[in-house]
């Protein structure tokens, strides 16, 4: 089994976390590049087989710019908060379209005693998120199926995030699934401990997750009449 990640991964997001400034960064960038940057690319070659095998329409694309990974430089023209780099690593699995339209994707988290892996819609536009809603309202027993199965449940959470005071308007308030209506996003998400993170069970984990989080993926495609 192959491991990825290490403690130095962590040591070098906290003293990223304590020294958020470009010259440190500078300095230490060789760090960066060979603890999170480049472990956190094999992942994503590791992990393109498991995709595959659970959809043909997903990528897991190491590119170091322009592919899954997201870049550790923050975008502050418009943040109160300057500080110019993320203190996490990011990266997500895209569907094949996502560049031409709204689409769910899965995400993984790398950061100290926060890591975890999410799969769904993350702030989608109001037309996106009520094609959504729609879709669940016309869809009910599969919604149950794709984000309240007892199994799903017991692994996964739906992220409350920014919710609705009350039922959007133009849905019923007495739809059964209500609550998931009032959400602003559709994301199930599942906390990832840092010894799994840097221990070599990490890709069989993750490639459980993908298998297991699908059907809620499946289920926010055919909401958006994309292949899944």
């Amino acid at each position: 089994m192959t491991t990825y990640f290490t403690e130095r991964s962590f040591r070098f997001l906290r003293a990223l976390a304590r020294h958020n400034e470009r010259a440190w960064f500078q300095a230490h960038k060789p760090d960066y590049e060979a603890h999170v940057r480049e472990p956190f690319r094999r992942l994503l070659v590791d992990l393109q087989p498991d995709l595959l095998s659970v959809s043909a329409h997903y990528r897991s694309d190491p590119k170091p710019v322009g592919g899954s990974l997201f870049r550790i430089h923050r975008d502050t023209r418009f943040a109160n908060d300057k500080t110019p780099y993320k203190t996490w690593q990011g990266a997500r699995l895209f569907h094949e379209r996502s560049r031409e339209t709204a689409a769910p994707s899965w995400y993984l988290h790398l950061q100290p005693g926060a890591c975890f892996i999410a799969a769904g819609i993350w702030h989608p536009e109001p037309p996106v998120l009520r094609r959504i809603r729609q879709f669940v309202v016309d869809n009910p027993a599969g919604w149950a199926r794709a984000a309240h199965a007892r199994a799903f449940g017991r692994r996964y959470r739906l992220s409350e995030g920014e919710m609705l005071v009350r039922a959007p308007r133009g849905f019923d308030a007495d739809f059964e699934y209500i609550d998931d209506l009032r959400r602003r996003n559709f994301v199930a998400l599942r906390d990832i401990d840092d010894a799994t993170m840097t221990g070599p069970r990490l890709r069989s984990v993750l490639a459980r997750d993908l298998k297991a989080m699908a059907p809620f993926m499946d289920y926010l495609c055919a909401a958006l009449d994309l292949e899944f």
